[in-house]
């Protein structure tokens, strides 16, 4: 049995925490999604196309990782990818309270689908996209959190 883990989120933009989630998943899974989230509803700073374009320069190095995006509900493109599991992270404690329920609910929808939950390495566990995106916007040195790809594309939009 292939064991296909869809990894969803908006990634806006992707970070080390992300890279190093997506490096580990891609040693126990036969293949990894970066499934990557349209998500008009949170604005997100980057386009859909742009955070594709980002997270397959800085996953390139993973051959059985794949970048997709979608705007669908995520079971709908787990069953179209053929995904058994969706992996979740887990950066600190209240975050578990809102990833219990969500996949609460994906089990009620589509029972087969696992939901696995990882945390990232410690030395990640306090990057948020959110903050690496207002320090980036604002001029801070964020070369630390995420890739160098990232770091310029944050600088270009902070110029604009």
């Amino acid at each position: 049995m292939n064991n296909i883990a869809i990894y969803p989120g908006t990634f806006d933009p992707i970070t080390f925490g992300h890279i190093d989630l997506v490096k580990r998943a891609s040693q126990l899974f036969d293949h990894v999604i970066f499934a990557i989230a349209e998500s008009k509803a949170k604005a997100p700073l980057f386009n859909l196309k742009e955070r594709i374009n980002l997270a397959e320069q800085s996953l390139a190095h993973l051959p059985n990782v794949e970048v997709a995006g979608f705007n669908c509900l995520l079971i709908e493109f787990a069953r179209q990818k053929k995904a058994n599991i969706i992996l979740r992270g887990l950066r600190v404690v209240s975050d578990f309270e809102h990833e219990f329920q969500l996949a609460s609910m994906n089990r009620a929808i589509a029972p087969e689908l696992e939901t696995l939950f990882l945390s990232p390495a410690d030395r990640y566990a306090y990057i948020s996209s959110t903050l690496v995106r207002e320090i980036g916007l604002l001029g801070g040195d964020i070369s630390s959190f995420a890739p160098p790809i990232v770091v310029k594309a944050l600088q270009q939009k902070a110029l604009h």
